[in-house]
């Protein structure tokens, strides 16, 4: 179809549903790793969306389209974006939840090696510690000190042991860094 006769935001909307603004995208091939937590909070945001949010805008849409002129009614207009907005998230958190695989880190409880799910407290070169937690890249939260997965920190730590020293390679060059510790929750506690 001549791209004349595609509304523009018709056409961004496709290419907006595969990634939300601010994630990384997923390593082509592989699955979304997520912990129990992070997959719960995604189901829960997903059912909020369609049991609660989405009904709600719905009404309101309906209600001002029965208000008369549409062009200049803020109601409608407003709640039309905002419905192309949850929509796109929906889709969004229906497909991270498809190829989702749940990896719950405390079956690693009482190993020193580093999977996803750990907590690792690290030092470089200089002294200076630092302690993170490998997270999926939808939960990960840097401002709480979590880590997604597929950053040049997590994949430099994944499968080392405690006392390990390994290389991280960032932007700034190459820095040796020393495992201190690993920490996994327990059995039965939640990690949030």
């Amino acid at each position: 179809m001549n791209k004349a006769f595609v509304r523009e935001d018709a056409a961004s909307a496709d290419a907006d549903d595969e990634e939300a603004p601010g994630l990384p995208p997923l390593p082509v091939g592989t699955r979304n790793y997520l912990t129990p937590q992070g997959w719960r909070r995604l189901r829960e945001e997903l059912m909020n969306l369609l049991d609660v949010e989405r009904p709600k805008i719905v009404e309101v849409v309906s209600w001002a389209a029965k208000n008369g002129d549409r062009s200049e009614n803020g109601d409608y207009l407003y709640g039309k974006k905002r419905l192309r907005e949850i929509d796109r998230r929906i889709r969004f958190l229906t497909r991270r939840l498809d190829i989702a695989e749940v990896a719950d880190p405390s079956l690693h409880h009482g190993t020193d090696q580093v999977f996803f799910g750990a907590t690792v407290t690290y030092a470089n070169a200089a002294g200076e510690e630092r302690t993170v937690t490998i997270k999926g890249i939808d939960e990960a939260d840097s401002l709480r000190g979590e880590v997604s997965w597929i950053s040049p920190i997590a994949r430099a730590l994944l499968k080392a042991r405690e006392g390990d020293q390994v290389q991280l390679v960032s932007p700034g060059g190459v820095e040796r860094i020393e495992v201190l510790a690993v920490r996994y929750p327990a059995p039965g506690q939640e990690n949030r």
